[in-house]
């Protein structure tokens, strides 16, 4: 029964440090306008996912002046550039 109790609580704690929150502190409306101060031009795509380190991150497509796309990718937490 202690076994079960601990692998459970193992499992529980794995989880935890796994998933990311389901909110970021930085909306897909300010990771937009954060993008474009980085890459100026028409913000194409946002997406939300997970970065390497597991972390939360926005990415944002967007559209020079020039004609390239340009793919910034945002700390959703701190919104500092990644």
């Amino acid at each position: 029964m202690l076994r079960l109790a601990l692998t459970t609580i193992a499992l529980v704690l794995g989880l935890t440090v796994l998933l990311p929150t389901a909110s970021a502190a930085v909306s897909r409306e300010q990771a937009a306008e954060l993008a474009q101060r980085k890459a100026p031009g028409r913000v194409l795509k946002v997406e939300r996912g997970l970065h390497v380190d597991n972390s939360v991150i926005w990415r944002i497509q967007v559209l020079t002046a020039a004609g390239e796309v340009r793919l910034v990718i945002l700390d959703a937490e701190t919104g500092r550039v990644r």
